[in-house]
């Protein structure tokens, strides 16, 4: 009996750990999409603020290197 009773609680400490283990990870995966978000919210500020500027970079360049620049 005292085996059948060392068999179960195995399976049972196995599951809960299992089930812990899934958890974290979910917990994990929420956290690495916050962080994906909140760079491409800086991403999309920083191009929105820097474009123009960085329009006239590239066109000085284009035009530096006998291009024509862009509209």
């Amino acid at each position: 009996m005292n085996a059948v009773a060392a068999y179960f609680f195995t399976t049972l400490v196995g599951l809960q750990d299992r089930l812990q283990t899934r958890k974290e990870r979910g917990a994990t995966a929420v956290e690495y999409g916050l962080l994906v978000g909140l760079i491409a919210v800086v991403i999309i500020v920083a191009v929105t603020a820097l474009g123009s500027q960085l329009k006239v970079l590239f066109n000085d360049i284009v035009k530096s290197l006998g291009g024509t620049p862009a509209p």
